[in-house]
């Protein structure tokens, strides 16, 4: 059975979603991709574990003391989807990879097109780093969460790791 806990965050609320054991979403309030039931809605008191460490971790990662996650993840998508999204956990804190860069690193460089739809269809944000890719010359281009909400996390990034450099 799924349920989520809502959780602030800089970015405004979050739903995290989860399967009792795993990390299933975390999905902005206006989400583009997400599904319509999200299970039933707990509170701290009751919600699964994975839950509350994920709203733990996001609270260090918006603090800028968390660079990644250590969460049990499970991501419902096609073969190809989750081939990409396991890639985005690849791209490293603070960097950007373009659409074709991520076609390229999962063996499929003509599919920058369809690296970019699934990208979009990404259903744990945040924690899998769809927000690093990018186009090919540096625009900010769509994200399910808004292409604002991508810069702000993306700003955030450089600016905790460009302070880990000095």
């Amino acid at each position: 059975m799924t349920v989520h806990l809502l959780t602030d965050s800089p970015v405004g609320p979050l739903r995290l979603t989860s399967d009792g054991t795993h990390l299933t979403g975390l999905y902005f309030a206006e989400h583009r991709h997400a599904p319509q039931d999200l299970g039933e809605q707990v509170d701290a008191r009751v919600a699964p574990p994975v839950l509350l460490d994920a709203q733990e971790q996001l609270g260090d990662y918006f603090a800028g003391t968390r660079t990644d996650f250590d969460l049990p993840l499970q991501a419902t998508g096609s073969v190809f989807q989750r081939r990409v999204w396991e890639q985005l956990a690849s791209i490293p804190y603070g960097r950007t990879w373009s659409y074709g860069e991520l076609a390229r690193a999962i063996g499929q460089p003509g599919a920058a097109r369809a690296v970019g739809l699934a990208n979009g269809r990404n259903p744990i944000s945040v924690v899998v780093p769809c927000h690093r890719v990018i186009a090919t010359g540096g625009a900010i281009t769509g994200y399910g969460g808004g292409v604002q909400r991508k810069q702000t996390l993306l700003d955030l990034e450089r600016r905790v790791a460009g302070a880990a450099l000095f």
